[in-house]
């Protein structure tokens, strides 16, 4: 995982351990979908980028909180709005 769950934790302002097995999996569902978006591993970057990372954690704070009805569709327009610059042309 790129973003670390404490990371994570932290700007989901969740205190407990209850839910980190929860968390860490939206994690890598974003890290995924960033992936994704952008036509290339994460691993690619020397350093991640702050605005890759915000991505990350939009994505996993709108799963997290509205788990129950949660609007892919929404999710990924934000984040290729948020990733666009770094997208590649392809694979």
């Amino acid at each position: 995982m790129f973003i670390s769950l404490e990371e994570t934790k932290l700007y989901l302002r969740v205190d407990g351990d209850e839910e980190n097995t929860l968390i860490t999996s939206f994690i890598i569902t974003a890290e995924e979908m960033c992936e994704g978006i952008l036509r290339f591993t994460l691993a690619d970057f020397i350093e991640l980028p702050e605005t890759v990372k915000q991505a990350i954690l939009y994505a996993v704070g709108n799963m997290y909180e509205q788990r129950e009805n949660v609007d892919m569709k929404s999710i990924l327009d934000v984040m290729t709005r948020l990733l666009f610059s770094y997208r590649q042309e392809s694979w």
